[in-house]
């Protein structure tokens, strides 16, 4: 027949339960999230756009599945992708990247003013635009960022808008060599500059089919 144990050694047992726990947790180093701005500038060399004289409506930028999130993402040579646990962007990428393309617009001249939804501006020319793609390919050593873009003529009612064009932009940036410590920098920074060069190629393509626009 088993004896029940007595108080002080069931007290003595728990004792050594909690201090086997103890020794037994691994030490994890505290490791702090890193976060990154996603604000590519327009180069100073780029050719300025020639003027349209028009106020160009951005509505918000809208973020494709998988595209929501913060951490930065990356693409193995297998094609898996993973995100980053402690590297990620200040906001949701999709805001950072329509806060950035309103003052890459602004800043190239090619419009006279660039509004954001809620102005009491006219803004008969409107770009409605997608994030499809932000993301690091280490395996390729390079970042591939992506935006699909609708340009629009509004003339008052919904029903009466007419679509001058749409397209989807890819572009990509190197990837920098760099230590694992500094992966993240390395990839946020490729990923910046292919985004920049996605707006560098809808500026132009907007500027471009403006003026052919006024005579439809």
């Amino acid at each position: 027949m088993t004896r029940p144990l007595s108080l002080p050694r069931r007290g003595a047992l728990l004792g050594l339960v909690g201090l086997g726990g103890c020794s037994v947790l691994p030490d994890r180093p505290f490791v702090p999230t890193r976060r990154h701005a996603l604000s590519p500038e327009r180069p100073a060399g780029l050719p300025r756009p020639p003027a349209t004289g028009q106020v160009l409506l951005l509505r918000t930028v809208r973020a494709a599945p998988g595209q929501e999130v913060r951490g930065l993402r990356r693409i193995a040579a297998n094609g898996t992708m993973d995100i980053a646990f402690y590297e990620e962007w200040l906001a949701p990428p999709a805001e950072l990247a329509e806060a950035a393309l309103r003052q890459w617009l602004i800043a190239g001249g090619g419009f006279s003013a660039v509004a954001a939804p809620g102005t009491r501006l006219a803004t008969p020319l409107v770009l409605e635009a997608e994030l499809t793609a932000l993301e690091a390919l280490p395996a390729q050593g390079q970042a591939r960022a992506g935006v699909a873009a609708l340009l629009l003529r509004e003339t008052g009612a919904l029903a009466d808008a007419q679509v001058l064009a749409q397209r989807s932009f890819t572009a990509t940036a190197p990837l920098a060599a760099s230590t694992p410590e500094e992966a993240g920098l390395a990839q946020a920074a490729a990923m910046t500059a292919a985004l920049g060069r996605v707006f560098a190629e809808m500026e132009a393509w907007i500027t471009a089919i403006v003026p052919e626009s006024r005579r439809r």
